[in-house]
């Protein structure tokens, strides 16, 4: 028996295959378990592009070895396509546009700025985050820029439409400061709910200086998704749940969210990684869509925040 895996292993490259089961793990150990473990929260928030680059010392051994070129171009492949890097779906032009940005409470950008791009997008709906402005004056100043639309607010969102507005309801969520914001809209001659929201992060530095810090940062967040996964669940019709999510596109969060509201529209209608938050390169911004055909969705390389917008086109 020893002998026989001596001669296993002399025939396996080692450093490609020790790179192959470096990268499947880390995966599957984030998508199965994510935030419930301060390191598989790592992995799960890690930014994707760093598997790629682990990829890369393996191919270096390969071709200086002349072994494992093969394994260790399969292992850049898994670790390009888990990164996004060769995400691609069929697009065309939809009729409902909806926009989510996180625009860092106009930290970044002037009302007429930010109003002038917004506006530039022909978007029947957009939503906004962490829209409590530095300026006290920011946010009447934007509503001149944008006319046309009608702006409701629940706490740090704000939500701006052109479509007819039939009500409207908010959702406290869990040990913030923060709310669900719910409009309820007329689109194409029947009703369309869209949730705005912005849940907590999970704060991985603070957790890092003491692990307790984790499960409550962990059980706040899952009790803020619990909020929005159940409200999903109880809206009838066409939904939308749309915002700075802070979820990345992989793990039980991101699944559950899935599960209760519909598809991710980028998944559907995207091209590439569709990194929404760039300083980590990180897609963490999405749009869950339920009786509606995503048919594009971008994100757009905006340096009005610290966030990119995320642009969807909508079919019935």
């Amino acid at each position: 028996m020893g002998g026989t895996l001596r001669r296993v292993r002399a025939h396996l490259p080692a450093l490609p295959t020790l790179t192959l089961i470096l990268v499947a793990l880390g995966w599957v150990l984030g998508e199965l378990i994510g935030e419930r473990t301060l390191p598989t929260l790592l992995l799960a928030y890690a930014p994707p592009l760093l598997w790629v680059l682990l990829c890369l010392p393996a191919l270096a051994w390969a071709a200086w070895r002349r072994r494992g070129r093969g394994m260790a171009l399969a292992t850049l492949l898994l670790a390009a396509w888990g990164a996004g890097l060769l995400h691609w779906r069929p697009q065309q032009s939809g009729t409902l546009r909806v926009v989510t940005f996180n625009v860092l409470s106009g930290a970044r950008t002037t009302p007429t700025e930010l109003g002038s791009a917004l506006r530039a997008l022909n978007a029947d709906v957009i939503l906004l985050q962490e829209a409590r402005f530095h300026d006290p004056t920011f946010e009447a100043r934007l509503r001149a820029a944008l006319p046309g639309y009608r702006a409701v607010r629940a706490q740090e969102v704000m939500t701006l439409t052109r479509l007819p507005l039939l009500g409207t309801d908010t959702r406290p969520l869990p040990g913030l400061d923060r709310a669900a914001l719910v409009t309820r809209l007329r689109w194409a001659g029947r009703p369309l709910t869209v949730v705005n929201a912005h849940p907590g992060a999970t704060q991985v530095s603070a957790a890092l200086r003491d692990p307790a810090r984790l499960r409550r940062s962990r059980d706040l967040r899952a009790a803020q998704l619990d909020v929005l996964t159940a409200l999903a669940r109880a809206t009838p019709g066409p939904l939308i749940l749309g915002g700075d999510l802070n979820t990345p596109p992989r793990g039980p969060a991101y699944r559950a969210l899935r599960q209760a509201v519909g598809p991710d529209a980028f998944q559907r209608a995207g091209r590439g990684p569709g990194w929404t938050y760039p300083g980590l390169r990180l897609r963490i911004d999405h749009q869950f869509s339920r009786d509606l055909r995503p048919a594009r969705a971008r994100a757009l390389p905006w340096t009005l925040s610290d966030h990119r917008p995320l642009l969807v086109e909508y079919r019935p």
